[in-house]
């Protein structure tokens, strides 16, 4: 008979593989709910979510799982081993700290108002919006209290730190506080600089079909493994499934083709983060990516640090003379310029890097107040409009559509999420300076076809690492210092100013 000198831990090893088996069907349900279910399975798909998210529920908070967590802490645990513990013991203080009757009715919530809204969205129906969205935020609000109460944080921070562990309020009003005072006039800047700069616009229309397979072409050229995921269709463009199945979606117009291709290379590099996931730690903790900004890093590394860079649009310009046909905008020279204009816009998908961050500023700023109780959902378009005014210099008075019902994370209650996108830029700018240190010639690198020194860069770096370390010390190894956001404004004023 075999023994062990770890089996509190061993026993927990295989809790959590249970937990990660159930994880796949729910994450692979969920994408099917967005991309391919039938209207008429909305009630159906969502008792089922909330019966599986229950059922998970259940299993994290089993006082059989507590005592195992202090038993396996006496354990003779290798660093490793203690890094997966530690991550089994952040899922089960935040799974503990709400009940299951309050786990379920968040996820018939958010159901139902994520179906509802895919159809108020297009309809600009804000009212209709709020009749599920009211629902939405007070469980948002209630699970907020409660994991406030649990960890001693703000409520606010409460959330955040589901997606960013170790970020608060006060360092993000900090960084942005920062990025408020110099980002509108860089965006000045650079728009006085290219309006001086002629670019070609293309003509199409550019069919779906053509579209899809430049997409995947792309995704080919930047290492995605088709034996282990797929590219859908969805109403708002996402990474989702497993590790051993990722499903990626983006969406189409016939008369525009770059949202399509650069939300495509954006999802790729969620989906490489995944699919590069150490898989001999599968099913653990410690195997799941390290936070949502670390995430969003790898989305932005290649949209925004690879995917614009004049190198990989000298890459790209024949395979959209392939796709389109050959006209002068397919140039590679006038296609890099078309990447990277810049134009305050009312979408925050389809923003250059110059201006995003003034869309996640305006999120964060309303939806901080909106946990807190401070506002009140009725509340939000005029405080919209008055933020987007600001910061960008745009009237989006009456148009909900493409105002505070554009994105999905409020509907799924995704609270706490927005900060991620720009921290993941500043992360991004932060890893490519430190790839530029180790190999001086990185950029001729890209421009001649070779992206391996990018990719065993982020494998070696960051893929590889996982959860093992906290945010803070896997960007010191990489890096050799804690997120620094100076990198992010050197990288748009190298980009976007210089020559």
């Amino acid at each position: 008979m075999l023994t062990t000198t770890t089996p509190a831990y061993d026993g927990l090893t295989s809790t959590f593989q249970r937990l990660h088996h159930l994880q796949h069907l729910q994450s692979i349900a969920w994408w099917d709910q967005a991309a391919n279910m039938p209207p008429r399975g909305s009630d159906a798909r969502a008792a089922a979510l909330a019966e599986m998210a229950a059922l998970m529920h259940r299993m994290r908070t089993d006082p059989q799982l507590r005592d195992g967590l202090d038993r396996a802490e006496q354990e003779p645990l290798s660093d490793l081993q203690r890094a997966n513990l530690r991550e089994m013991r952040r899922e089960w203080w935040q799974s503990n700290a709400l009940p299951e009757s309050l786990v379920q009715r968040a996820q018939l919530a958010t159901s139902r108002c994520e179906h509802a809204w895919r159809k108020q969205r297009p309809a600009n129906d804000w009212p209709g919006f709020l009749a599920n969205f009211r629902e939405v935020l007070a469980t948002g609000r209630e699970e907020a209290t409660l994991l406030a109460e649990q960890s001693g944080l703000s409520r606010y921070d409460a959330l955040i730190d589901r997606y960013e562990p170790g970020m608060s309020c006060a360092q993000l009003d900090r960084i942005f506080g920062d990025v408020r005072q110099w980002l509108p006039g860089l965006i000045q800047r650079v728009v006085d600089k290219q309006s001086r700069e002629p670019v070609i616009a293309p003509v199409g229309p550019f069919p779906i079909a053509a579209q899809r397979a430049l997409c995947e072409r792309a995704m080919r050229l930047l290492g995605f493994d088709f034996e282990a995921g797929r590219l859908d269709v969805s109403t708002h463009p996402f990474a989702g499934g497993v590790p051993e199945d990722v499903r990626l979606t983006t969406r189409f117009r016939e008369d525009e083709f770059l949202i399509s291709l650069m939300g495509t290379i954006h999802e790729t590099g969620h989906g490489r983060y995944e699919q590069n996931r150490p898989r001999e730690l599968l099913g653990q903790p410690v195997s799941r990516a390290r936070s949502m900004a670390i995430h969003e890093s790898q989305s932005l590394s290649f949209e925004m640090q690879l995917g614009s860079h004049p190198g990989f649009a000298g890459l790209l310009a024949p395979l959209v003379r392939e796709s389109f046909g050959d006209q002068p905008a397919f140039e590679a020279g006038n296609l890099h310029r078309l990447m990277t204009r810049v134009k305050p816009g009312l979408i925050r998908v389809d923003a250059d890097e110059v201006t995003y961050p003034a869309h996640i500023i305006l999120r964060y700023e309303i939806e901080r107040p909106l946990i807190e109780g401070e506002i009140e959902p009725e509340d939000v378009p005029a405080l919209w409009d008055a933020k987007m005014g600001e910061l960008l210099g745009i009237d989006t008075r009456g148009n909900f559509k493409d105002g505070p019902l554009q994105d999905v994370h409020w509907p799924e209650a995704l609270f706490g999420y927005f900060a991620c996108y720009s921290l993941g830029a500043m992360y991004a700018a932060q890893w490519f300076a430190a790839m530029r240190r180790q190999t001086p010639d990185l950029d001729a690198s890209i421009a001649a076809g070779n992206l391996a020194p990018v990719f065993d860069w982020l494998r070696d770096n960051i893929w590889s690492a996982a959860s093992r370390y906290t945010t803070d010390e896997l960007a010191q190894r990489a890096t050799g210092e804690v997120l620094n956001p100076a990198h992010f404004r050197a990288h748009l004023e190298a980009r976007y100013l210089a020559g």
